[in-house]
């Protein structure tokens, strides 16, 4: 598609969504909830939807996971293997999310974002403290870790919500191990999408490009803002401006009798 084919109007209002995405996804997590229903409700197929998210999203996790490494908060040598398999999860999702009917993931896709708005509106909040695993490093990586990259392969937000509860609840770590472990994990899924989507021809290059730097900025002003709001008022945020726009497309659809 050309950059004839959008508006600045357009253009500027999904830089304006991919910054308070970059934002929130920055301090709660949850910014594909944003920027998904967006990209739909701009006139984006779905599959368009999903693979220019993850080159706009591509951005901020590759940011976190490389943080997280410099900063030693996370150890190359214990988190490799678990970043192969989350590629290979995700790589996996991305080609079987292209298998299925345009006119499917149509109806598919607000159902999974409404499900995960709901995870994030209602889902208590993890353990501070490092307690016994429920699972051993080799069944975490062959079986968990997979399952939520095919997850984020296929649909995506709130990836880094699930390995971090992922490593909480089935590895016993503490909250903030927890998180920065999902950093990298996410920017190995993300990229494994990325990369599959490329081959396939489905990203909306322009529209990616300014998202990407809606993002970062976003992400900057996240990283300012840390510690200073509260989370808990971030995710109800991203839960109700999800449904709204979520209600837009269904409405648009005639899912209410009104389109």
């Amino acid at each position: 598609m050309e950059l004839g084919s959008y508006s600045v109007e357009l253009l500027s209002m999904l830089f304006l969504v991919a910054t308070l995405a970059g934002f929130i996804d920055t301090l709660a997590g949850g910014g594909g909830l944003i920027a998904i229903p967006a990209l739909i409700l701009s006139g984006l197929p779905p599959l368009a939807a999903l693979a220019t998210n993850k080159l706009q999203g591509s951005m901020g996790t590759a940011t976190s996971a490389l943080m997280m490494i410099r900063k030693r908060k996370v150890r190359w040598e214990s988190v490799r293997y678990l970043m192969l398999f989350a590629f290979v999860g995700s790589a996996l999702g991305t080609l079987a999310v292209q298998l299925i009917d345009t006119q499917v993931l149509s109806f598919v896709i607000p159902l999974v974002l409404l499900f995960i708005a709901v995870y994030f509106a209602f889902s208590p909040a993890p353990s501070l403290d490092s307690r016994e695993a429920r699972l051993s490093l080799g069944q975490y990586r062959t079986l968990v870790v997979p399952a939520i990259g095919c997850y984020d392969g296929m649909f995506g937000p709130g990836t880094g919500s699930f390995f971090a509860l992922s490593a909480v609840s089935c590895r016993g770590h503490d909250l903030i191990t927890s998180t920065a472990l999902a950093k990298p994990l996410n920017f190995a899924t993300n990229i494994a999408s990325l990369m599959v989507f490329l081959l396939g021809g489905h990203i909306v290059w322009v529209v990616g490009l300014v998202m990407m730097l809606g993002q970062a900025m976003g992400a900057w002003l996240g990283a300012h803002c840390l510690f200073r709001i509260n989370p808990l008022y971030l995710r109800r945020l991203v839960v109700l401006i999800c449904c709204a726009m979520l209600a837009r497309y269904l409405w648009s659809l005639g899912w209410f009798g009104l389109g």
